[in-house]
């Protein structure tokens, strides 16, 4: 620890040199062992080692034979028997409240790992539909509960008495901002005053918001004196209504109400990440569009404007966010604090185009502002048989195009300018994380085609 009381580097750079791999991820096998003789002299060594994360050609499944009954001796091995979980003492129980999300996701898959902070790791995932098939892999116990309705959060989250953080990553999309105001308030607050008193071990609460909070939300963009870049924590709230500061106020509230009870509030730009259900999922968003370029054999059109093309941006990498999170449930320089989260460095979207086209085989073509602009929720209005036709031909998960592209999001992101923000602070208080942007653009797009939501 640093003499300024600010920097935890040996927990920090876990994160730092950390990009989980999809093997780690999913939690699955790189090798299997059968070990005969698993209660002799070097079986049983066998049987302690082969589990740990860090032995070769891990991770490692094992299954044990022995003549005898399990001795008491030999029962502490995790995977002996092949048991892809034995029962465990969890050091930590989290609620993810919005686990279908697109950090919701990435906090699933991160959280249940091995070598996670604060771990082992319990987890609760709490969405408001049925657990669909692309999450279904993750360690966690499902629990559809629709967080605006508050009698549902009592019956279904006052019950889990061993909530020790609450990662909160949801939020709901209504008709202006007012309205914005007062129902993810009563969302966070049903959730808060439902576990709260009734988790006497509840440690944490992250909070997710986003850069809005230096800009406005939606609605106000160009219509009131936003904040200039690059955006630091510590600047006043804007005059005009925005959720986050009701949920912020929410969570200050709430959190004093229990001694020793901490918050930290997390502020991501736009997000790189998957989850075919999340309104703010770019990437997918992207995919769909290359997809239905290419199969009508058209150019892939950038459908922005030149400041769009041209601006320098910064994306948040969702796992990365997840990290941050984590970091600050547990460590004692991330509490009690709101950061910024973002990769550390920046990019266009006039340099992304063309990574863009390459991953679809679609025809690149640059941004002409000549050309009249037409909007892409205009440009795809019409395409929901295309898309379903797509799905048929390439055997993809069925979805309707509505559900995948998220048409309103991408002409905003493509609309204005500089939106920079400074890692600054969460660095100098010990989370040293980061991603390459153009690194994570590629991979996110891998992992929408490997669950079969593109061609």
């Amino acid at each position: 620890m640093a003499e300024d009381g600010l920097l935890s580097p040996d927990f920090s750079l876990k994160f730092l040199h950390k990009k989980l791999g999809d093997d780690e991820r999913s939690n699955t096998f790189q090798s299997v062992a059968l070990v005969i003789g698993v209660t002799g002299i070097v079986r049983n060594s066998l049987a302690e080692i082969l589990p740990l994360s860090d032995t070769p050609g891990g991770p490692w499944k094992v299954y044990g034979v022995a003549r005898r009954p399990c001795p008491a001796w030999n029962a502490d091995h995790p995977k002996q028997y092949g048991d892809h979980e034995r029962p465990k003492a969890f050091q930590s129980v989290a609620l993810i409240i919005g686990v279908t999300g697109i950090v919701g996701n990435s906090l699933a898959e991160i959280l249940p790992l091995p070598d996670t902070p604060g771990g082992p790791w319990k987890v609760y995932g709490v969405a408001r539909r049925p657990r669909p098939a692309w999450n279904a892999d993750h360690t966690v116990k499902y629990i559809q509960c629709d967080v605006l309705d508050e009698k549902d959060v009592v019956s279904k989250l006052s019950p889990l008495t061993d909530v020790t953080h609450i990662f909160y990553v949801t939020w709901a999309a209504r008709s202006n901002e007012v309205e914005n105001c007062e129902v993810n308030g009563a969302m966070l607050r049903n959730v808060l005053t439902a576990v709260i008193p009734n988790a006497a071990d509840l440690r944490h609460i992250c909070l997710q918001t986003g850069l809005k909070h230096y800009v406005g939300p939606f609605e106000a963009i160009g219509k009131i004196q936003a904040h200039e870049p690059p955006f630091e924590e510590d600047l006043p709230r804007l005059d005009y209504p925005n959720f986050y500061y009701t949920l912020e106020d929410i969570l200050f509230e709430e959190s004093a109400k229990k001694d020793g009870l901490t918050w930290s509030v997390h502020r991501p730009g736009t997000i790189f990440g998957f989850s075919p259900s999340s309104m703010m999922n770019i990437v997918g968003t992207l995919c769909v569009y290359a997809a239905i370029c290419k199969y009508e054999n058209k150019p892939l059109k950038f459908p922005g404007t030149k400041v769009g093309w041209n601006s320098l941006k910064v994306a948040s990498d969702a796992d990365l966010i997840a990290e941050q999170q984590i970091w600050a449930a547990v460590d004692p320089y991330g509490k009690n604090e709101a950061f910024n989260i973002s990769d550390g460095d920046v990019y266009k979207w006039k340099h992304f185009w063309r990574i863009l086209a390459e991953q679809f085989e679609v025809e690149y073509e640059e941004f002409d502002e000549r050309e009249e602009w037409v909007s892409l929720d205009e440009m795809m209005k019409d395409k929901g048989p295309v898309w379903d036709q797509i799905v048929r031909e390439n055997g993809l998960v069925p979805t309707k195009l509505e559900e995948v592209g998220v048409w309103w999001l991408a002409d905003l992101t493509f609309g204005f300018g500089d939106a920079l923000d400074s890692m600054n602070k969460s660095k100098e208080h010990g989370f040293l994380g980061f991603r390459n942007t153009k690194k994570s653009f590629v991979s996110w797009i891998d992992k929408v085609k490997a669950y079969k939501i593109v061609p």
